[in-house]
């Protein structure tokens, strides 16, 4: 494959993509490798690196000093498939051949100094080995043009032991080092044996004998012989060519590497940025034999720089891990503490810088289409159609390998004769999972299926979906880069989307893989944990019953699974009247093709039906009820629950005698809302105007059945408003006792109406707690009603008439008609304060349109009781409790004092 080309336009850069040019006989389709844009880890590459290059430049940076911190790694850590590899290649080029670099990513501000970049793949299918790595270093090395006398000693001795009778040229050109590198370094080997046999005055035919050149020097350096005053300032050479030439011994010999490169003389001065690979394959969790051994390159070559990139992070700088690598903690590796960002969760306190581990995130939208539009080509335009494309895009989540297999797809589509069309690409791919499970245990991997049926979870979540006992394995699973964490969350852990859906719905080859009794066996254990915390919740703990909620719903819906404790919880849920929507984020609230031939789906649907109807027109809720009232899948219970709602709907729309019979039904089963279907009951007699029956209705309701409320909604139509406003502050007060807050804030609302009548500056007071009450709920009816008390407390302003229109207008979309009386008995109040005569002609025509099925009738009465007008000829009078006209004296009276107020303010 060519060497990348760069796009002048900085936004990627490409080489040729062998794979799929193998794949078409299309001779005018163009198949590229895209890189693309990967600006914020240059920016941390040559940040890092400018500071090291700043440190090894001071005088007193020694390569001898064993004690103190590194600071010269940097980490890049992600999912399989997010383009690792791809970065780690342009880094190396970029930092090789600035010809190479993205212009967008800028030049690095570094002095004056010679990089040499080394790519070390340590997958294992390249087969790289300890000995391979430590080679292909000191190969990159040999462009120096120079022995390096200290180093290649040990060396040819280490290979003269270990692999007697094996040239160095043959086994590099068998293993491809000679040909990426050369064959200098034997050269440089030998030249470097010849100098040191002839500084000891060995015999030239002695040259080549590595035992007796090693064992004369080991004794001139114990001598501190003038002869050997080149190698005599390293202090531990004589201490490494006398150990065992093992591979042990090997991994030590780097010190001798960077002792070297610190002697040359300041225009050869080279510094090596090292870049190891797929570091995953190192080595695992619990065997880190090699990555010990690499650990050590890299502690005992702090001149050089290194970039690891991998699927998880470097833990070295956890206290944890002493004694199972030579290095760790956070005193040693000051710039791998991970402290308080993602994954960090058994870091110790951040050190004195930022960290040098940074977690590949996935591309943006605009990157995935560029990296598509850009991928194939032909006569010079994208291949991959718009629409296709953004199918890809969104399917992807951002992951890279999810784009290239979607390519991959498409030429297989087209070999086929078929053109794709973007259904083509709604897609799964099983390689996903076996790139995902490759370097997990088995308790690991059981654990991962287990949690992508949750959007979020936490350790014990984890561990019981799993059915597992100890809690260790999800604790190691939570540090992989495809487990992503919101430390603020009730559950913090959650897995990357595309990752999680792939698991769930792909075809799984794997030799682990779940049969669908497996599946549905977690399900039932995902439902139980969840039950259990929340029968463990304290308090009123309300995020985490919604949250409960949110993923037993999904997970019991879709497994057709037994209601339990998610019929209990939905009670809770309702109770408070808050309506937080129950769906994921990632379904269409607007959907309609729920699944209702389950008691979960149909209480899914029923529950979110219930928190969407402050967002819709309420004849869409009435509808949606009686799609759940009909599938019989529902308890008895929660069946009415569906009734009663369903009626609070009904009456909003002017249905008074549906509503009237669906509370009639509930109030008879005497079920948990039969209180609240009796105060339906006494509202109900209050909107056709029998005040006598609603308010002996009243007395028998109670809390249960909110009879404060109901007393307020009756005295303040009575001409009565601080007798309202105190039933109200009594209603709220015994909400707050019951910890009921939507029942509070909706109390609250109300009292500010009421208040609004007879005291505008106490008004401000009220509509300001409401106004704190309502944060963070979801209450549509409510905060109209507060939109009302303003305006009532502002009658007599012209700013008045101007919100009017705009409550109108928000009325009718939301389709709470049962609201619209009221805002016009409102600017009834405006207009007879103002005493525009013409204008409460007309509000008394739209009142009598409004109310003409009989509800809310007598508001018509006292719009003219504010006016002092006569009633209109033919209309019948509601049943007030007082008497007529003492509740117009009262009306009237109401008008006449806010005219002296206004006068006098």
């Amino acid at each position: 494959m060519g060497a990348p080309q760069l796009d002048q336009s900085g936004g990627l850069v490409a080489g040729r993509d062998l794979r799929a040019l193998f794949s078409s006989n299309d001779p005018s389709m163009v198949a590229q490798e895209v890189f693309t844009n990967r600006q914020a880890q240059w920016a941390m590459v040559t940040g890092a690196l400018g500071e090291h290059l700043q440190r090894i430049s001071l005088p007193g940076f020694s390569v001898e000093d064993f004690e103190a911190p590194r600071d010269n790694v940097a980490v890049f850590y992600g999912i399989g498939g997010i383009g690792k590899t791809s970065l780690s290649r342009k880094l190396e080029a970029s930092l090789a051949h600035s010809e190479q670099r993205p212009a967008q990513w800028g030049a690095p501000s570094w002095p004056q100094v010679r990089i040499l970049p080394v790519r070390i793949d340590l997958s294992r299918s390249a087969g790289t080995d300890f000995e391979q790595i430590i080679l292909t270093i000191r190969l990159a090395l040999a462009e120096l043009g120079r022995p390096l006398p200290a180093f290649d000693v040990a060396l040819r001795r280490y290979w003269e032991v270990q692999h007697p009778g094996e040239p160095l040229e043959e086994y590099l050109s068998r293993g491809g080092l000679g040909r990426r590198f050369g064959q200098t370094l034997p050269q440089q080997m030998q030249s470097a044996m010849a100098d040191v046999a002839q500084a000891l005055l060995l015999p030239g035919t002695v040259g080549s004998a590595i035992g007796q050149v090693t064992g004369a020097l080991v004794q001139a350096l114990r001598e501190r012989r003038q002869t050997v005053r080149a190698l005599a300032g390293c202090a531990r050479l004589a201490d490494l060519l006398e150990a065992e030439p093992d591979v042990e011994a090997l991994s030590f010999y780097p010190h001798l590497l960077a002792w070297e490169l610190s002697r040359l003389p300041g225009k050869q001065r080279i510094v090596p940025v090292i870049l190891f690979d797929t570091w995953e394959d190192v080595g695992d969790r619990t065997h880190r034999d090699l990555e010990r051994l690499v650990q050590r390159i890299m502690w005992l070559m702090p001149g050089a720089f290194f970039i690891v990139s991998g699927r998880n992070r470097l833990q070295w700088a956890d206290q944890s891990l002493l004694g199972q690598l030579d290095f760790t903690g956070p005193a040693a590796w000051p710039g791998l503490v991970l402290s308080g960002v993602p994954h960090a969760r058994t870091a110790p306190e951040a050190g004195p810088g930022p960290s040098r581990q940074m977690l590949i995130g996935d591309f943006s939208q605009r990157d995935c289409d560029d990296y598509l539009a850009r991928r194939l080509t032909h006569n010079g335009q994208p291949l991959i159609s718009p629409s296709i494309r953004s199918v890809i895009t969104t399917r992807s989540h951002g992951l890279p390998l999810y784009l290239d297999l979607s390519v991959m797809r498409l030429l297989e589509i087209r070999r086929s004769g078929r053109t794709p069309v973007p259904p083509d690409f709604d897609h799964d791919f099983g390689a996903l999972i076996s790139r995902t499970l490759q370097d997990l245990t088995p308790d690991e991997r059981d654990i991962l299926r287990a949690v992508s049926l949750l959007d979020a979870f936490d350790l014990e979540l984890a561990t019981r979906a799993a059915g597992l006992e100890r809690e260790a394995p999800a604790a190691r699973l939570i540090e992989r880069p495809f487990v992503r964490e919101h430390p603020y969350g009730i559950w913090p852990y959650h897995v990357h989307a595309l990752i999680s859906s792939t698991l769930r719905s792909a075809d799984d080859h794997t030799d682990d893989r779940w049969t669908p009794g497996d599946w549905r066996r977690a399900a039932e254990r995902v439902l139980a944990a969840l039950g259990a915390q929340y029968g463990r919740r304290s308090g009123r703990d309300r995020l985490l019953l919604v949250g409960c909620l949110r993923q037993g719903l999904a997970v019991a819906a879709e497994f057709g699974l037994a209601l339990g404790w998610l019929e209990e919880a939905a009670w809770d849920y309702v109770s408070d009247s808050v309506w937080e929507p129950l769906l994921p984020p990632t379904r269409d609230p607007n959907a309609t093709d729920e699944d209702l031939t389950s008691a979960a789906g149909a209480l899914v649907e029923l529950l979110s039906t219930l928190a969407r109807r402050q967002h819709e027109h309420r004849a869409r809720t009435v509808a949606r009820l009686q799609q759940v009232i009909e599938t019989g899948h529902l308890p008895a219970g929660l069946r009415e629950m569906a009734i009663y709602y369903q009626a609070k709907a009904q009456r909003d729309i002017g249905e008074s005698g549906n509503s009237l019979r669906g509370y009639q039904q509930v109030a008879d089963g005497g079920g948990r809302l039969a209180p609240a279907a009796r105060r339906g009951l006494a509202q109900a007699a209050r909107l056709a105007g029998d005040f006598p029956a609603a308010y002996a209705a009243a007395q028998q309701l109670g809390w249960e059945g909110r009879h404060q409320r109901v007393l307020g909604d009756l005295w303040w139509l009575q001409g009565e408003p601080a007798r309202a406003a105190d039933a109200y502050l009594a209603g709220r007060l015994e909400a707050e006792q019951h910890a009921k807050s939507g029942e509070a804030a909706h109390n609250q609302a109300l009292r500010a109406l009421a208040t609004a009548f007879v005291d505008p500056q106490q008004a401000d007071d009220e509509l300001d707690l409401a106004a704190h009450l309502l944060t963070g709920l979801t209450l549509r009816a409510t905060s109209i009603n507060a939109a009302i008390a303003a305006l009532i407390r502002n009658a007599g302003h012209p700013i008045v008439d101007d919100h009017v229109r705009t409550l109108r207008t928000e009325i009718d979309i939301a389709g709470l008609t049962s609201t619209a009386p009221t805002l016009e008995l409102a600017a009834a109040f405006h207009q007879a304060v103002l005493d525009d005569q013409d204008a409460l002609g007309a509000t008394i025509v739209r009142l009598r349109d409004l109310t003409q099925g009989g509800d809310f009738a007598y508001y018509v009465d006292i719009t003219c009781f504010m006016a002092g007008w006569a009633l209109p000829d033919g209309h019948t009078p509601p049943q007030w409790l007082d008497g007529a006209q003492t509740t117009r004296e009262r009306w009237r009276g109401l008008v006449v004092a806010r005219r002296e107020y206004l006068r006098t303010a």
